[in-house]
């Protein structure tokens, strides 16, 4: 068995990750040239995944700049500086977060999650009522299967 210090050990591991040139000037002609060159990540933990998750209640946009934000040991930058690297950059980023804290969730898994039957019930909501995922999120089980039931029964126009 595993010991609770051995769990534990995995949050405070860091991870060398090589950023290759394309990913730092993804269009040619970048003047200086740009090489490739390393930062230093660790893992996120549950605590971090809480935080940036109150911090970002408000705007969904902001959840991938604060995962890429207290995930990067080396070199650290601000939550402002995050937010002025270039889209690519911070989507390569937050593919080696997820990789390295375990939240590889693949196309697999979000086609997979689009076939479940809340999902495609809470698609069918916006797209009918002109719903946000926001207020879709907000119903309770019951409300979702009567406002399908009542479309059900809705006479085709």
């Amino acid at each position: 068995m595993l010991s609770a210090d051995e769990l534990l050990a995995g949050g405070t591991i860091t991870y060398e990750v090589d950023v290759p040139p394309e990913i730092l000037s993804p269009a040619e002609g970048a003047s200086p040239p740009l090489k490739s060159g390393a930062v230093r990540l660790r893992p996120l933990t549950v605590g971090d995944m809480q935080l940036i998750q109150r911090a970002a209640r408000e705007r969904d946009a902001l959840v991938g700049p604060l995962m890429v934000h207290k995930a990067l040991v080396e070199p650290p930058l601000s939550v402002q500086q995050v937010g002025m690297l270039h889209v690519g950059l911070v989507q390569f980023l937050l593919r080696e977060v997820n990789r390295i804290s375990g939240i590889d969730a693949g196309l697999d898994h979000f086609k997979a999650s689009a076939s479940e039957p809340i999902a495609r019930a809470a698609h069918i909501l916006a797209r009918e009522f002109g719903w946000t995922p926001q207020e879709v999120n907000e119903l309770t089980l019951g409300q979702i299967l009567l406002h399908l039931q009542m479309l059900s029964e809705k006479p085709a126009t």
